[in-house]
């Protein structure tokens, strides 16, 4: 299990060193499991201001992950202190249960639509935050650890390169 892992790993690392399509493309490695109260966060400087984008989080998940579906409470930060924030769901899972990304053995890679055809009109750094936001059925509290989440990414693709991408 561990061997494919890294295997996955690594090949989705040599994939995304080699396309052009992305102008930002960054990952954060979790310990299989993501705390209610971890952001992941990304700062994304030096970006066209003339050109429109394509937004993109990207989810490695394994077979520990016991939902079909998964919310997230999204945050993007605007040079000058704009705030959009968005929750969002994807699913994760068909409805046999099979994982809906792409990868080798138990683990699992999604690229989840985030934004599409936007642009970034202030000079400066964007600070894109990311927070899962699972509970269970019935139960107000959110859940504090949240199993089977080993990744969580930002990309970010020329509109013109990403048109036809809708779910990888």
């Amino acid at each position: 299990m561990a061997r494919a892992f890294l295997l996955l790993i690594l090949t989705a690392f040599c994939v995304a060193g080699c396309d052009d399509n992305a102008v930002f493309d960054h990952y954060q490695s979790l310990p299989n499991q993501w705390h209610k109260d971890s952001i992941v966060t990304f700062k994304v400087t030096d970006i066209d201001s003339l050109q429109s984008y394509n937004l993109f989080i990207n989810i490695s998940n394994t077979d520990d992950y016991p939902f079909s579906n998964l919310y997230l409470i999204t945050q993007m930060i605007y040079p000058h202190g704009k705030v959009v924030q968005d929750t969002l769901e994807y699913e994760m899972a068909s409805s046999n249960g099979e994982w809906m990304g792409v990868g080798l053995g138990e683990a699992k890679w999604s690229k989840l639509w985030y934004k599409e055809n936007i642009q970034f009109p202030e000079q400066g750094t964007y600070t894109f935050k990311f927070r899962q936001a699972m509970r269970r059925i019935g139960e107000k509290d959110g859940l504090k650890l949240l199993k089977g989440i080993t990744e969580v990414g930002l990309r970010i693709e020329n509109t013109n390169q990403s048109k036809s991408a809708r779910r990888e």
